[in-house]
């Protein structure tokens, strides 16, 4: 009994291949649109597609072409070839714009570029443009059923983005132990951070790397520079213990402070005599 439903069931996938193979290499466009639109709702989105691009420049001004479109972008979606689909939902956007599909357009066109988000050590290129899109729809379509979905996508390429931001300025921070001109780096750039980032969970961190390089710098300066350097990490100090009272650098930032201390003491002697 197994042996036969096999077989049908092979019969029937044959079957199937020779309709799709017959229909793709036929110019009846009707055929086309007809198999297409089944293969679609059977999830079969690889011949869907297929067929759609076909098709596509058939229907173009056709009180169809607007479905053809937006089934040639999904199926590109489904497909998960997420270029093609943030390609094509913005031609079906431009196309169709008082269409009733322009918010989940909107946002699967947003989404695709999400999905071409790489890791945060990458270039962000794509994780710029799904940004923007994403906040565009987040603005427009306040009521959509995907504005949660929209919403938590931002935030987390937001935070990926805050991250490479983070890693870079802890980097230059690295290196300043080589170079101490990586110290004034790390120092322009934790400034930025904190100025382009004001929500961020890596604020904190960002606030203590200052006040690590400040004082860094400072032990390193001439002579001349030092004072004025050992203020500035004492004031960089005092500034993440008012952000962070009980932040979760006590004893490094401690630690640092009690350096500076240390190290300023001597210009205290100096104008004492």
């Amino acid at each position: 009994m197994r042996q036969f439903f096999v077989l049908g069931l092979l019969l029937a996938m044959l079957q199937s291949c020779s309709e799709y193979q017959k229909v793709l290499k036929k110019d009846d466009v009707k055929a086309k649109y007809d198999l297409a639109e089944k293969y679609y709702d059977e999830g079969d989105f690889k011949r869907a597609n297929r067929l759609f691009e076909q098709i596509a420049p058939k229907y173009v001004g056709k009180p169809q072409g607007e479905r053809v479109m937006f089934f040639l972008a999904n199926s590109y979606f489904e497909r998960g070839d997420y270029n093609m689909a943030g390609y094509q939902f913005e031609r079906f956007i431009k196309s169709y714009p008082k269409s009733e599909k322009l918010a989940e357009a909107s946002f699967l066109g947003a989404k695709s570029y999400y999905m071409l988000s790489p890791r945060y050590s990458l270039d962000q290129t794509d994780t710029d443009k799904a940004l923007a899109k994403l906040q565009n729809f987040i603005n427009v379509y306040t009521e959509s059923e995907y504005f949660t979905e929209a919403n938590a996508m931002a935030q987390e390429l937001t935070t990926k983005k805050e991250k490479k931001a983070f890693e870079i300025l802890k980097q230059y921070n690295r290196l300043g132990e080589f170079n101490y001109d990586m110290l004034k780096s790390a120092i322009a750039a934790s400034e930025n951070f904190i100025s382009d980032f004001p929500g961020s969970i890596y604020r904190e961190d960002a606030y203590f790397v200052k006040v690590d390089a400040l004082t860094h710098l400072a032990m390193n300066s001439f002579e001349s520079l030092q004072q004025e350097r050992l203020a500035e990490a004492r004031e960089a100090y005092n500034v993440l213990k008012k952000q962070y009272p009980n932040t979760k650098y006590e004893k490094e930032s401690a630690n640092l402070l009690e350096r500076i201390n240390k190290e300023s003491q001597k210009f205290i002697t100096e104008e004492s005599k």
